[in-house]
């Protein structure tokens, strides 16, 4: 099984492979993953946490098709370290908001699962931080309430305050305003659709 091989495994549902570490690979949402989830019995249904249980019938059929084991997000308490393993792929880095940055996602990162291998893969170089060379930095002044930073943890109540005002509207339907500054996220289309149906997930 070849790290090729896993993204031809996942990319027909809208997932992609967005990064690795020695036998653990990283599973995300690509750009077209919302056209895939929104045709599957979860979606149509309205099941509960339908991205979750999505993401275990896919993947979970994946890892057991390739004699890999599954790690979900979701699964806890104990949780998996995700943030930790993310770091790890060379791939992840801290952004000047306290979230992650992903050098082909931007802020826009949807990790479903980690793949784990009894065999071990190539290490590859490690990429380059997008923010290293992102002068502008739009993602740090874009929250209107200013609740992400880099040197002070997420302010839910502040953001979730916003987001129930008429102006938060915005941020309700279109996603949040600071992942959609980043101009890697930019790149990385995303449907509003989809950004408003996390931000309902979000508020609850």
């Amino acid at each position: 099984m070849t790290l090729d091989d896993i993204a031809a495994c996942v990319a027909p549902h809208g997932l992609m492979v967005m990064g690795h570490s020695a036998n653990r690979v990283l599973i995300g949402t690509d750009a077209h993953w919302w056209d895939v989830f929104t045709q599957s019995p979860e979606y149509l249904n309205k099941v509960t946490d339908p991205v979750d249980t999505w993401s275990k019938r896919i993947l979970g059929g994946i890892a057991r098709a390739t004699g890999a084991t599954a790690h979900f997000p979701s699964d806890g308490p104990p949780y998996a370290p995700f943030i930790a393993w993310a770091l790890d792929t060379g791939r992840f880095w801290p952004s000047p908001t306290g979230m992650m940055v992903h050098d082909r996602a931007g802020l826009m990162i949807s990790i479903r699962s980690a793949l784990e291998f009894t065999e071990e893969f190539e290490p590859v170089p490690a990429g380059t931080h997008p923010c290293t060379t992102c002068h502008a930095r739009p993602c740090v002044s874009a929250c209107p309430v200013g609740a992400l930073s880099a040197d002070a943890p997420y302010d839910v109540p502040a953001c979730k305050a916003y987001l129930d005002t008429p102006a938060g509207q915005s941020c309700m339907t279109g996603g949040c305003l600071a992942r959609r500054a980043c101009p890697v996220s930019q790149a990385f289309a995303r449907p509003a659709a989809q950004s408003a149906f996390h931000m309902k997930a979000f508020v609850g």
